[in-house]
């Protein structure tokens, strides 16, 4: 879990209550994945969990920033990886629709993709300095190495809003808030999904995420905690990066299969390695529900994986982070205490939902 300290009572409320309110957009690389109906849009936005009243926070005035009008001001976006995943297909899409909601010119909002190259994504927030945003909102790619940017952003008194990783760093002095899912807890509901599906008893293996942020690091340590608690009689036989990419998930399941033949689950730290595993299976001549897969994001792939019974269950990471972003930079410039971090409550997918809320994934 991540802790929060220090004072800050009224802001997380109203923030919450907004986000129930506001409406996320997405769309996947599937034909058939667009953002669905009003009411599934409206289902499907993000909503803050509650938390401590005593955590950090920070104003305007502590930060030391000047207060700008949203709908004037340069917007900047870092986007981290190539959107082929639908997880990154949605965050930008949901930034954009947000943006224009909000009656932000389009020329106003800058955006950029680091295409997975975390020099790129140094380079990309310091050129959008040198353009002149005046808020930053960034996905970063890795969780350390981003002094530089730190400084040139404090010089200027930019503010950074970190969505979906989080940054080693200072809240209200090197960034403004960190918005995005508890990355130990997912890790803990899928040990406790494999565990059912598992009936406390077999072999699993672990396709880690990408190495260098805090998703894969929290997603590891909370599914291993809790399966050691809940299930002891699971062990882990197989650990293996797939860098959160389908095709090298693909491979590093092909390699645990050879491996390891008679696995009995498979934890992947997100869908698009999970849907590699699903081809891996196949190709080793596995049935559907042979080795039980729980995943990590909420994709409509990983969903349908569910309905084909090829997935046993998805812990939802929601990427529809624009309302919220946007809504926090407005209480933010309007002088309201913005809390050091924001946690957003996820859903999970299963056989018992699967095919009725496939409409609520991306």
């Amino acid at each position: 879990m991540i802790n929060m300290r220090g004072h800050w009572r009224p802001a997380l409320a109203v923030l919450s209550a907004a986000a129930l309110l506001m409406t996320g957009c997405a769309k996947s690389e599937d034909d058939n994945a667009g953002s669905g109906t009003s009411a599934n849009a409206s289902a499907a936005a993000q909503a803050t969990k509650s938390a401590d009243a005593s955590g950090a926070s920070c104003t305007l005035q502590q930060f030391g920033g000047t207060k700008i009008d949203l709908k004037t001001a340069q917007v900047g976006f870092s986007q981290s990886e190539k959107e082929a995943n639908p997880f990154r297909i949605a965050e930008t899409q949901s930034i954009k629709d947000e943006a224009k909601k909000l009656g932000i010119p389009e020329a106003n909002l800058k955006t950029t993709n680091a295409d997975s190259k975390f020099d790129k994504q140094i380079t990309d927030v310091s050129t959008l300095i040198d353009q002149g945003v005046q808020l930053l909102i960034v996905a970063p790619l890795n969780s350390d190495g981003w002094d530089s940017v730190f400084a040139k952003a404090s010089a200027k008194k930019i503010p950074i809003i970190t969505i979906d990783r989080k940054i080693n760093a200072k809240s209200c002095t090197n960034y403004l808030t960190f918005i995005g899912s508890d990355f130990a807890e997912q890790g803990k509901r899928a040990a406790d999904k494999m565990a059912k599906a598992l009936n406390n008893t077999g072999t699993v293996a672990i396709l880690l995420g990408a190495p260098g942020n805090n998703v894969t690091t929290l997603r590891t340590s909370g599914f291993k905690d809790e399966m050691a608690k809940v299930a002891p009689g699971i062990k882990i036989v197989f650990e293996q990066t797939g860098n959160f990419s389908r095709e090298e998930g693909q491979k590093t399941a092909e390699q645990l299969l050879q491996a390891n033949p008679n696995v009995n689950g498979i934890y992947a730290e997100n869908d698009e390695m999970a849907l590699g595993a699903v081809t891996a299976l196949k190709g080793a001549s596995k049935k559907a529900g042979d080795v039980k897969i729980v995943t990590i994001d909420g994709t409509k792939g990983a969903v349908q994986g569910i309905v084909d019974g090829w997935i046993y269950s998805v812990i939802e990471s929601n990427p529809r982070f624009g309302p919220l972003a946007f809504s926090t930079a407005e209480k933010f410039f309007n002088g309201d205490a913005i809390p050091e971090n924001i946690i957003i409550s996820d859903r999970e997918y299963d056989s018992t939902n699967a095919s009725s809320d496939i409409g609520l994934s991306y």
